[in-house]
C-alpha cells in the first residue's frame, strides 16, 4: 500500500496527507478550489520548516516530502491507481456521503475507503458504499505530524482483513492505533466533549471565569491545556458539530451543546480559525488573552 489519496485540504487533510508523504508514500491531496489546496501546501511547507528549525528532519526531508504530493481539485482524477483513501472534509453528514457515493463509482472495488469523521457513524457511510466492508474509520489527532493516536473505527460490516491493514499501515506511519467500535463520539469526543461542554456550562452559569476554569484543569488535573482554549483550539463549530451528532445518536440530554455554545457559532466567534473564542487571538495564537466577552 504506496499511494494515497486524501481529500480535504483543510487542517485535518493537510496534516494527514503532509504524514503520510513525509513517510514515503505517495500522496493525492484532493481540494475542490485551487485556493484551499494552495493553503493547504502553504501549512505543510510551514510545518516542515518548523520541524527543521527544531532539528527533527533535514531540508532533504523536506524536498522530499514535498515531491511526494500531487494535488488535483478532481476527486475522479487524484483517485487513479489508488489503495487507499482518507476523506477528510468538513464535519457534515450530507458531504460524506455524496464524497463516499463518488468514492463508490470511481474506484477500484479493492479500494480502502477511510474517513477521518471524529463522530460520524462509519456504519452510515458504508451504506452508500459498494462492497461497505472496505470502509472504516481512521480518526486522526490534531496536530497531525505530531499526535501519536489514530482511533481505528469498524463499521458494522468492516472485515478484519481491512481492519488488520489499517492498523499495521497506521503503525508504519509511526501512530498508535486504537480500535474501538461504532458508536456516536466513538471513544475520544465521546469523553472530551462532554468535559468541553461542560466548561463551557460552567462559565455560563457564571462558577468561574474563562482563565479560572482552564487553570484548574491545567494545574488541579494535568491537562497540557486547559478545556476552553482546547474548545477553541479545535473550533466550536466543530465542537458543536460533534455535540448534535452524539445528542441525535443517544437522544441523552447529557449531550447536548451548551446555549452559549451554540450561540457563539452562530455569531462566528469559532476560537482560533476565527481570531476569536473564548480567547482573543487578534495579537498571538497563544490563548494569553481573554476574549473581550469574557474578560
Amino acid at each position: 500500500m504506496k499511494n494515497i489519496a486524501v481529500i480535504g485540504a483543510g487542517t485535518m487533510g493537510n496534516g494527514i496527507a503532509h504524514t503520510f508523504a513525509q513517510k514515503g508514500f505517495k500522496v493525492c491531496l484532493i481540494d475542490i478550489s485551487d485556493k484551499a489546496i494552495e493553503r493547504g501546501m502553504n501549512t505543510i511547507v510551514s510545518n516542515l520548516d518548523r520541524m527543521i528549525a527544531k532539528g527533527s528532519i533535514t531540508e532533504a526531508d523536506k524536498k522530499a516530502t514535498i515531491e511526494n504530493i500531487i494535488t488535483y481539485t478532481d476527486v475522479k482524477d487524484g483517485v487513479v491507481n489508488v489503495d487507499l483513501v482518507v476523506e477528510a472534509a468538513t464535519e457534515n453528514i450530507n458531504l460524506k456521503l455524496n464524497i463516499f457515493k463518488e468514492l463508490s463509482e470511481v474506484c477500484r472495488e479493492d479500494v480502502i475507503l477511510a474517513s477521518n469523521t471524529s463522530s460520524i457513524s462509519i456504519t452510515q457511510i458504508a451504506a452508500v458504499v459498494k462492497n461497505p466492508e472496505r470502509v472504516i474509520g481512521m480518526h486522526f489527532m490534531n496536530p497531525v505530524p505530531i499526535m501519536k493516536l489514530v482511533e481505528i473505527i469498524r463499521g458494522y460490516n468492516t472485515t478484519d482483513e481491512v481492519t488488520k491493514k489499517i492498523m499495521d499501515l497506521s503503525v508504519a506511519l509511526g501512530k498508535t492505533p486504537t480500535e474501538v467500535n461504532d458508536y456516536p463520539g466513538f471513544v475520544a469526543n465521546r469523553i472530551l466533549m462532554p468535559m468541553i461542554n461542560e466548561s463551557i456550562e460552567t462559565l455560563y452559569n457564571g462558577v468561574a471565569g474563562v482563565s479560572e476554569i482552564d487553570t484548574v484543569m491545567k494545574l488541579g488535573m494535568a491537562h497540557p491545556m486547559g478545556p476552553l482554549q482546547l474548545a477553541d483550539f479545535i473550533g466550536l463549530d466543530v465542537c458543536l458539530s460533534i455535540l448534535n451528532v452524539m445528542y441525535d445518536g443517544f437522544k441523552n440530554p447529557k449531550y447536548a451543546p451548551c446555549p452559549l455554545l451554540v450561540n457563539m457559532v452562530m455569531a462566528g466567534k469559532l476560537g482560533v480559525k476565527s481570531g476569536e473564542g473564548f480567547y482573543d487571538y487578534s495579537e498571538s495564537k497563544k490563548a494569553e488573552k481573554v476574549a473581550k466577552m469574557f474578560s
